[in-house]
């Protein structure tokens, strides 16, 4: 994962849980990294960001997007949920957040500092910081460690949709972090006029392709139908070889597929 690479300079005094899905009272919630410390957790949203972003007055813009979702807020939300489920688990331990930036080609222009943002020259700092609380965890913070790892939640959150068919369903490239329709194409990559992330072309059709055999595993991978499955966003010539690299290609003409 993305997420992991950074924390690779910790010692072994910590225990540390990726990409949890949690619930608390009905309302889900994505952890990317929590790091289990003595007498205290440290809550991180990795964000893989690339690019020159502003921060002005709580919002978050480039010079192509003017209104971008504040990051800020889903952490804000993160923290909240994962202190009412702990509390409910008998934990007290107190929560120190983060925004964690981790793509070097990322900037964030701000009027003020704020110290809940991590910028990726500062991970090496902030390892270090951590690693100054040496003290070994007991048996309590593995118990902890054990407990949210056995509440996250790996259902298909497709096992509760309804009938339904290739015709059916919208047609598009959705943003790998919020999850809205992609767009826009700049040098070579989609970039999400809602949250600003920005994705290859060929991450994000093979993302897509990901997706299409999830939804429809009995159909078979063609050209044809990823490129209608993209909303011929993205040109056959690219879906070829994309797929090409990544499957095999069997049988020729109007009936070849890819397995």
């Amino acid at each position: 994962m993305r997420s992991d690479k950074w924390l690779e300079g910790l010692t072994d005094n910590w225990l540390v849980l990726h990409g949890l899905l949690l619930e608390y009272k009905g309302s889900r919630f994505q952890v990317d990294t929590l790091i289990i410390a003595h007498e205290k957790i440290y809550l991180s949203d990795v964000k893989n960001y690339e690019g020159d972003y502003y921060l002005e007055d709580d919002k978050w813009f480039t010079i192509t997007h003017p209104n971008l979702k504040n990051p800020m807020h889903q952490l804000i939300r993160c923290e909240t949920l994962l202190q009412q489920l702990l509390l409910e688990l008998g934990y007290k331990n107190p929560i120190e957040s983060y925004l964690t930036f981790n793509n070097p080609e990322f900037h964030l222009y701000m009027t003020t500092l704020n110290p809940t943002i991590i910028f990726p020259a500062q991970l090496n700092r902030f390892l270090k910081k951590l690693n100054l609380r040496p003290k070994k965890l007991n048996s309590d913070y593995h118990k902890l460690a054990q407990q949210l790892a056995s509440l996250h939640i790996i259902e298909s959150p497709y096992s509760r949709l309804p009938p339904y068919s290739f015709e059916q369903v919208k047609k598009g490239l959705l943003c790998r972090d919020c999850r809205k329709y992609l767009l826009e194409v700049f040098n070579g990559k989609f970039t999400c006029g809602h949250c600003g992330c920005r994705e290859s072309v060929d991450a994000a059709l093979m993302r897509n392709v990901k997706e299409y055999r999830m939804l429809f595993p009995d159909r078979k991978i063609t050209t044809k139908d990823i490129f209608e499955w993209c909303d011929q966003v993205i040109s056959k010539k690219t879906i070829r070889r994309v797929l090409l690299r990544n499957f095999t290609l069997k049988g020729f003409g109007p009936s070849s597929n890819y397995e």
